[in-house]
């Protein structure tokens, strides 16, 4: 499973706002949106904001082994 926890630990910690994800960044809500609820993000989203914002992946995702 993926998570989009570390976006939102990563946002905080640059004083980012989602307000501001949308309006200075141009984030649609649509992508917010699916970025809380950990649903599938296109790679090329995750290029975009890694550029848009200076960051690396690992800060917006993490990858959550089921346990079996």
């Amino acid at each position: 499973m993926i998570s989009y926890k570390p976006f939102f630990k990563t946002m905080k910690a640059k004083g980012i706002s989602q307000y501001q994800l949308e309006m200075k960044y141009k984030i649609s809500k649509g992508t917010l949106d699916s970025l809380r609820n950990d649903r599938n993000m296109n790679l090329l989203t995750i290029d975009y904001l890694c550029n848009l914002l200076d960051i690396e992946p690992h800060e917006i995702f993490e990858i959550i082994k089921d346990k079996k």
